[in-house]
C-alpha cells in the first residue's frame, strides 16, 4: 500500500511530530508498505534535490523508489518557528509546503502523524475531506473540539465528566497598558494554586502551575505568546495518569512520574526525566473509572480509531479529567504504544491497525 506519513508542520510540537512520523514510516516499511515521509510545512524542500525533482514531476514515483529515512535526534528544545518560516524558500502563506498535497493525492492513504496546531486542530483533515484524500485518525470536527480545551470542557460537562473548575479569558487589548491592566484583573480574580494554560497548546507548552502570587502575572503574560485566550483552572494535587482508547477499547493506563517539576515539555521528551509505569499504580476501581471516562470523551467528541486522555488522581482516589489528544505521540516509547504493548499489540501492528481503520472510516464517510 502507498502511504504518505505526514509530519513536521508549523507547531510547537514540530520536532515530536518528525520523530513520530519517522518511526511510523519505518514501521510501515518493515510491514511491506511503500511509505514516504512528508513534512507538512517544508514539503519537497525537506527532501534531497534529486528526490524533490522526482516528486515535483511525478509524485507517485516517490512510492516506487523510497527515499532513505534520516535518523531524528531530539534535543529537548521547542522549535524556533519564526526561523523555520523564514528558511522556507517557497514564500507562500500556505501551511502546506510545495508538493505536499500532490504527494498525498498520489497515496492510498495519509498517516497523519502531526501534533498540535496546524495538524491536530482539524484544518488539515477538513482539507483532505474536501479533496477526497483518505487519512488516519479523527475527522475535522472531533479534532477541532478536542484541540481547544475550553470547547472540550464545555462540550463534556453535560455528560458528567469530572474536571477541574476553570475560567476562560480573552485578552484582545493592543495597547500595552490596557493589556497589562486586563492581566492584573485576571490575576486578582484567580485563586492559588492554579494552572494557567493556553487552550490550544500541546506537549505542555504554554502551561504553568502557579503556587506563588508573584509568579501569576509572569505566567499570564507568557501565555499570551500563544494566543489571546487564557484558561485558568483550579490546581488538583495528585498523580498524573493517561489512558488511551484504541478501536473503541480503553487500554491500560500509564502513570507518569516526573523526577522534577511536572510533566512539562522538557520532562516529556528528555530521556530519563520521567518514569512511566504501565499499567499505572492504582486500584481496579480507579483504573476502570479512567477507562470509562476516556471512552466517554472519545465517543462524545466523535473521535475515531485512537485517542489519549490525561487525568489527575487525587489522594482520595478521585479521578479528574484534563484533556484528550486526538493525535498522541507515536514514537515506540510514546505512551499509546506502551499501552498497546501492555495488551500484546506490537508497535508495527499498532501502526497497521491505525491505517486499516482509517481506510474503513474513509470508505464509510466517503
Amino acid at each position: 500500500m502507498k502511504i504518505a506519513v505526514l509530519c513536521g508542520g508549523l507547531s510547537t510540537e514540530r520536532k515530536i511530530s518528525l520523530s513520530s512520523g519517522t518511526r511510523v514510516c519505518e514501521a510501515l516499511r518493515n510491514r511491506g508498505h511503500q511509505a514516504v515521509l512528508v513534512d507538512l510545512f517544508l514539503g519537497v524542500e525537506a527532501m534531497e534535490e534529486a528526490t524533490a525533482a522526482r516528486a515535483a514531476s511525478d509524485p507517485a514515483a516517490l512510492f516506487e523508489d523510497l527515499p532513505e529515512l534520516e535518523p531524528v535526534v531530539f534535543d529537548g528544545k521547542a522549535p524556533d518557528l519564526r526561523a523555520l518560516r523564514a528558511s522556507r524558500r517557497w514564500k507562500s502563506p500556505s501551511l502546506f509546503g510545495p508538493g505536499v498535497l500532490e504527494i498525498c493525492q498520489a497515496a492510498d492513504i495519509v498517516f497523519v502523524a502531526l501534533h498540535g496546531m496546524n495538524g491536530e486542530d482539524g484544518r488539515v483533515q477538513a482539507t483532505f475531506d474536501m479533496l477526497g484524500i483518505p487519512y488516519t485518525g479523527s475527522g475535522y470536527l472531533g479534532a477541532a473540539l478536542a484541540m481547544d480545551k475550553t470547547l472540550t470542557k464545555r462540550y463534556l460537562k453535560p455528560f458528567g465528566v469530572h474536571m477541574p473548575a476553570g475560567r476562560v479569558y480573552r485578552v484582545m487589548e493592543e495597547d500595552p497598558e490596557a493589556r497589562e491592566q486586563a492581566l492584573q484583573e485576571i490575576a486578582a480574580a484567580s485563586q492559588l494554586p492554579c494552572v494557567v494554560k493556553t487552550p490550544t497548546g500541546g506537549s505542555s507548552v504554554g502551561v504553568y502551575i502557579v503556587r506563588d502570587r508573584d509568579d501569576l502575572l509572569p505566567a499570564l503574560r507568557d501565555c499570551l505568546r500563544y494566543g489571546a485566550d487564557i484558561l485558568v483552572e483550579d490546581y488538583i494535587e495528585g498523580r498524573e495518569f493517561t489512558c488511551a482508547v484504541l478501536l473503541d477499547r480503553a487500554l491500560p493506563s500509564v502513570e507518569i512520574v516526573p523526577l522534577t517539576r511536572f510533566y512539562d515539555y522538557e520532562n516529556k521528551y528528555r530521556a530519563g526525566a520521567t518514569e512511566e509505569i504501565c499499567p499505572g499504580r492504582c486500584t481496579p476501581e480507579v483504573e476502570e473509572e479512567m477507562g470509562c471516562m476516556a471512552l466517554l470523551a472519545h465517543r462524545s467528541l466523535g473521535l475515531r480509531t485512537y485517542s489519549r486522555s490525561d487525568f489527575i488522581v487525587d489522594d482520595q482516589g478521585g479521578v479528574w479529567y484534563l484533556e484528550t489528544n486526538t493525535l498522541p505521540g507515536m514514537t515506540p516509547t510514546s505512551l499509546v504504544p506502551q499501552e498497546a504493548a501492555a495488551v500484546g499489540i506490537s508497535y508495527g501492528e499498532l501502526c497497521e491497525m491505525i491505517v486499516e481503520d482509517g481506510l474503513k472510516n474513509c470508505r464509510q464517510n466517503g
